[in-house]
């Protein structure tokens, strides 16, 4: 049986830097939300769906998805929101269990913001939550994204708690120092997990 560790944190925790660390560890890394964009591909049987269900208007003038209108649309609209999801999150779990059959290394990483929203879990072995206190969170998305306070605290009440990730989670890195401080901590966690692979 393959190790799989899925890698989670909110937004702002680090969750990229850890999972960007572990590639260059040789690690394979497969990525839930490269998975999301690549199953609403123009031209794919998923995207057809998506018309089907809501209509032209989820697409741009180039045969894309409008990400946009539709986030906007299923934000406002809890019913569109299962109609979406029942559509891509079976297309995007068999994508994600495709390319976690097709990773060579040791063990393999699944990084999902919402690993344990949508059960995506259940394809780990264990799970690895980068922590960061809400401020911090806030301070570091709003660095590099751009985003207004507003919507950077919409995003984490839109999430499961921190409360609530670190009972569910195996392992639990505190990320609330400089990058390198967190290569430190997950250092012995790749040997760790090296080591249950080999069992």
């Amino acid at each position: 049986m393959r190790l799989i560790v899925g890698l989670t944190g909110g937004i702002g925790s680090g969750k990229s830097a850890a999972s960007q660390w572990f590639e260059q560890q040789g690690i394979c890394v497969v990525d839930a939300d490269i998975v999301a964009r690549e199953v609403v591909e123009a031209g794919s049987p998923v995207l057809a769906q998506l018309v089907a269900a809501f209509g032209d208007w989820v697409l741009l003038d180039n045969g894309e998805l409008n990400r946009r209108a539709l986030r906007e649309h299923v934000f406002q609209d809890n019913a569109a929101r299962q109609t979406l999801n029942s559509i891509t999150h079976p297309a995007i779990r068999q994508s994600i269990i495709q390319q976690l059959e097709q990773a060579t290394s040791p063990y393999v990483i699944l990084v999902s913001p919402l690993l344990f929203e949508s059960q995506q879990n259940q394809l780990t072995s264990r799970t690895l939550l980068i922590d960061a206190s809400v401020e911090l969170q806030i301070a570091r998305a709003s660095q590099r994204d751009g985003q207004s306070l507003e919507q950077i605290q919409s995003i984490i009440a839109a999430q499961m708690s921190r409360e609530q990730k670190q009972n569910l989670a195996d392992d639990i890195v505190l990320n609330d120092g400089e990058l390198a401080h967190l290569y430190t901590k997950l250092r012995p966690l790749h040997l760790h997990y090296l080591a249950l692979s080999e069992q």
